[in-house]
C-alpha cells in the first residue's frame, strides 16, 4: 500500500515539475519571439520601405554620357541604395513576360521610355524627401518625369509608426503577463509542499535552511525551461533566416546572443524571486491557515 502511495506521489511530483517547466518554457519562448520582433522591427520596416522604387524616365534625346553621369551622381548620393538603368526594350520584355503577350504587336511600336530605377535608403523614404529627389532629377533637361507611389509611401510610414507603438505596448504587457504566469506556476509548486515547509519549521529548521532546497529546485526548473525556450527560438530564427534571407535576422550574432542570454537570465531570476516570495509566505503562516 505504501509503495503504491509513494509511486503516486512521485508521479504527482514529476507531473508538477513538468507543468512548471512547460509553462516557463512556453512563456519565455513567446517572450523571446517578441524580443526578436522588437530588435528587428526597424530591419523589417526598412526592408519594406526599400521596396519603393523611384522611376526616372528619360527623354529619347538623352545622350549615353548624360545618362551615365546621372547614374553615377545618384549612386554617390547618401540617400540612394542602388540604381539600375532599364532600356525601353528591357521594359517591353518585362511587360511581355508578366502579361504573356506582346503589346507591341497591337501598337506596332514601343511607347515605353528608357528609365533609371532608383532604390532609396529606408531612412529617406518619406514624401518630403522623395519630392526633393524628384525635383533634383527633373531639373535635368534630358529627364522627362519622375514617378513613385506617393500614396503607398504615406500608408507605409503611418503603418510603421502605429505598428512600432503597438509592439512596444505589447512587449510591456507581455513581460508583465510572463512574470505573473511563471510566478503562479512556482507558487502552485510550492503550495503543494506547504505542510512539509511548516513541519520542518516546527522541528526547529531555520527559514534559510527550509527555503534553500526549494529555491535551488526552482532555479533548476527555470534553467531547463529557459533552455527549452532557447531551442525553440533557435529553430524559429533558423526558419526565418532560410525563408526570408533578405531580412538578415542573423546578421548581428552579438545582439542575438544578448537576447538569448536575457531570456535565460529572466527564466532564472523570475523562478528565484517567485520561489523566495512563495516560501516566505508559507513560512509566515500559522498552522491553521495552511488549510485555506
Amino acid at each position: 500500500m505504501s509503495s503504491s502511495y509513494e509511486t503516486y506521489q512521485k508521479r504527482r511530483l514529476i507531473t508538477s515539475y513538468f507543468s512548471v517547466v512547460l509553462s516557463i518554457a512556453l512563456v519565455l519562448f513567446l517572450l523571446g519571439l517578441l524580443g526578436m520582433l522588437v530588435l528587428n522591427a526597424k530591419k523589417v520596416s526598412d526592408h519594406f520601405k526599400e521596396q519603393v522604387v523611384v522611376n526616372i524616365y528619360l527623354k529619347d534625346s538623352a545622350k549615353d554620357v548624360e545618362i551615365k553621369q546621372l547614374e553615377k551622381s545618384l549612386a554617390m548620393s547618401e540617400y540612394v541604395k542602388s540604381t539600375e538603368y532599364v532600356s525601353k526594350e528591357q521594359a517591353a520584355e518585362s511587360i511581355k513576360a508578366e502579361n504573356g503577350e506582346d503589346f507591341m504587336d497591337f501598337l506596332g511600336f514601343n511607347p515605353l521610355q528608357n528609365s533609371i530605377d532608383v532604390v532609396v535608403k529606408a531612412d529617406f523614404v518619406t514624401v518630403e524627401q522623395l519630392e526633393t529627389i524628384a525635383a533634383e532629377a527633373t531639373s535635368k533637361s534630358f529627364v522627362d518625369e519622375v514617378r513613385y507611389d506617393k500614396d503607398l509611401v504615406n500608408i507605409m510610414n503611418n503603418n510603421v509608426k502605429k505598428i512600432s507603438l503597438w509592439v512596444l505596448v505589447l512587449s510591456a504587457a507581455f513581460t508583465v503577463i510572463a512574470v505573473l504566469l511563471i510566478n503562479s506556476s512556482i507558487r502552485l509548486s510550492v503550495y503543494s509542499n506547504r505542510f512539509t515547509i511548516k513541519t520542518m519549521q516546527m522541528v526547529g529548521a531555520t527559514k534559510q535552511f527550509i527555503r534553500r532546497p526549494f529555491v535551488w529546485k526552482s532555479i533548476r526548473l527555470g534553467i531547463i525551461g529557459s533552455v527549452v525556450a532557447m531551442i525553440g527560438m533557435a529553430i524559429v530564427l533558423y526558419y526565418i533566416d532560410k525563408t526570408f534571407p533578405e531580412l538578415e535576422f542573423t546578421s548581428n550574432p552579438v545582439l542575438i546572443g544578448l537576447l538569448f542570454a536575457t531570456v535565460f537570465g529572466i527564466g532564472i531570476l523570475i523562478t528565484w524571486v517567485s520561489t523566495y516570495i512563495a516560501t516566505q509566505r508559507f513560512l509566515n503562516l500559522r498552522t491553521d491557515e495552511l488549510y485555506y
